[in-house]
């Protein structure tokens, strides 16, 4: 993913009036599923830095292009959400690039935080268009040194987003091209955590189910 070269003007999230308190409705007693370190894996992109779980962090250090983990273990089913902490130490392009499934390990997204120069956020990608291209595509001003609560709430049908409990995306996915950007983003699939040129911290990634 090339880093675009231009200063990002009038940065903001987009205000929506679903409220992130919705799937508390539905989720009651349901308990959360953590991640477990053991089950994820270093990805051999070509050029990535080191990505090593140290006290409950995981730490991806800076690469050429992409450093990244991918998850190996049981994974979410739709309808679910799926919340982590993450945090940029340093660099300019996205400390967050989630990855995950949709309706099956087959159909993946991936959910992008401070691209395309540090503040584009979105998903990639939708009918053919990635994060900075689509109806999803917002903008944020991401603090080095900050850690950043994200959700994704995997609905039939829709995928929102928040981040620090602010809704960031609400899209539509029904009759939807869902799939990831070509590339190398690929081997993260169906789950996994990545950044782009970026030094980075994830931790406190968990999920549960949503159903009724």
């Amino acid at each position: 993913m090339k880093t675009a070269g231009f200063i990002l003007a009038g940065m903001f999230f987009v205000s929506c009036d679903r409220q992130e308190s919705m799937s508390s409705e539905k989720t009651g007693d349901i308990p959360w599923i953590e991640a477990k370190e053991s089950d994820w894996n270093e990805i051999q992109f070509g050029g990535e830095g080191s990505a090593q779980w140290s006290d409950g962090v995981l730490h991806l250090e800076a690469g050429v292009e992409l450093t990244g983990s991918r998850f190996s273990g049981e994974l979410p089913e739709m309808p679910y959400e799926l919340e982590l902490e993450a945090l940029k130490e340093v660099g300019s392009d996205f400390f967050c690039g989630l990855t995950f499934p949709v309706s099956s390990k087959e159909e993946c997204l991936t959910f992008i935080v401070g691209g395309w120069g540090g503040g584009t956020v979105g998903v990639s990608s939708i009918d053919g268009m990635d994060a900075s291209e689509n109806e999803t595509t917002t903008y944020g001003n991401f603090e080095e040194g900050r850690w950043y609560a994200i959700r994704l709430l995997v609905e039939e049908g829709r995928l929102s987003a928040f981040i620090d409990g602010k809704q960031v995306v609400d899209v539509a996915t029904e009759g939807r091209k869902l799939g990831l950007r070509p590339g190398v983003i690929e081997y993260c699939a169906p789950m996994g955590i990545a950044a782009w040129q970026t030094e980075a911290k994830v931790r406190k990634l968990r999920w549960r189910s949503v159903a009724d």
